[in-house]
């Protein structure tokens, strides 16, 4: 059991993902807080922003699986489907989904102003635009090239 927590924790391309995707999470909260001059450290936790930390970490993945176990390989194939998969939904499906929570919040204020109270509101920062499902791609490539240099 030893042996196989050992191998989890040390696994080069667990944590090239991981690493891409810690990375791009602080970066969203510093173009945040460049563009609005305010702090907001809960989007460190939130899906959505510049950039996309999905696409960081599954083409991190993904490249990191390519350069060392090859790019012909099915486990690359596996990553490469999975890194287009979820770069595929994070500016279509989530996308769609956040820009519909933003419409039902603001029929909710318009009901909130008439009197009627409701418990919460929507989250609208759910997908992204594909700018920064491509930032995201960028990030996890450099990612991986330099902890493949390193490691």
């Amino acid at each position: 059991m030893r042996e196989a927590i050992a191998e989890f924790v040390t696994n080069r391309h667990l944590i090239t993902a991981l690493l891409a995707m810690g990375l791009a999470q602080v970066l969203k909260v510093l173009f945040d807080y460049w563009y609005t001059k305010s702090w907001k450290r809960a989007l460190f936790f939130s899906p959505g922003g510049m950039p996309s930390s999905h696409s960081a970490l599954t083409v991190a993945l993904m490249v990191s699986v390519g350069m060392y176990e090859g790019f012909g390989t099915t486990a690359f194939a596996v990553c490469a489907a999975l890194a287009l998969v979820v770069m595929y939904d994070a500016a279509g499906v989530r996308r769609a989904a956040g820009e519909q929570a933003k419409a039902i919040n603001f029929i909710f204020e318009r009901l909130e102003d008439r009197g009627l109270k409701l418990d919460k509101k929507l989250k609208e920062l759910l997908g992204h635009r594909p700018i920064e499902v491509m930032a995201g791609g960028i990030l996890g490539l450099i990612v991986a090239l330099a902890v493949s240099a390193i490691y």
